[in-house]
């Protein structure tokens, strides 16, 4: 008998939030909400600053580790199946760091544009996230990332702008002279510390109380 392991059995990790989600719709309490949806770097933002996402009814929805096509696989129960007011999505840093394998940066941007269409569609407002600075990943060195994920964030800036949506310039506030992550934002050169989650609380939590009022 063949045997398959959690990955294969479920690759893009929709049992991680199933029974979560089934508790928000049936309470009804998911709408005017705002999902988050990433990888990691959402995935901690919860455990870093519980208060931020409590008080301000906002939904974490990140899974360590994934990439762009995973995350496009849950978007209909992570997100639209909760029908918030507006979604978060950051995304975009594994698949330069090829977690699932090797993927174009036009493949990366591509995914990220069908997740924002498929919010666009069910009358979701987007918050296009850059994606976070690094010079290098410390679990698959040598990638030089940093001009990648600027080349990414360009993409996605012009395409945010032409098609009406925010776009939350993380990266011009937490790059260093070496497009890496600013040391005093993160433990590791990727993920951010306690400092680098309050920047990024403060900035998003700007740009949803504007938008969440129009």
């Amino acid at each position: 008998m063949l045997q398959f392991n959690l990955l294969a059995q479920d690759w893009a990790d929709l049992g991680r939030y199933r029974e979560d989600n089934a508790r928000l719709i049936e309470s009804k309490s998911s709408e005017n909400n705002v999902v988050f949806i990433g990888n990691s770097i959402t995935d901690s933002w919860p455990s870093y600053m519980p208060e931020f996402f409590q008080e301000n009814h906002y939904i974490g929805r990140g899974i360590s580790g994934q990439t762009t096509p995973q995350m496009l696989v849950r978007f209909r129960p992570d997100v639209i199946a909760l029908s918030p007011a507006a979604v978060v999505i950051l995304a975009g840093t594994n698949d330069i760091a090829e977690n699932t394998g090797r993927a174009t940066i036009e493949e990366i941007f591509g995914n990220i544009c069908s997740m924002v269409e498929l919010a666009a569609a069910n009358n979701i407002k987007v918050v296009l996230c850059a994606v976070l600075p690094a010079f290098d990943y410390p679990w698959r060195p040598g990638l030089e990332p940093a001009e990648k994920i600027v080349r990414l964030n360009s993409l996605l800036k012009d395409y945010a702008n032409k098609n009406g949506h925010v776009f939350l310039d993380y990266h011009g506030q937490m790059a260093d002279k070496k497009n890496g992550l600013i040391e005093t934002y993160t433990y590791d050169g990727v993920h951010p510390n306690d400092a680098g989650y309050k920047l990024m609380a403060a900035m998003v939590k700007e740009v949803l109380s504007t938008i969440l009022k129009q």
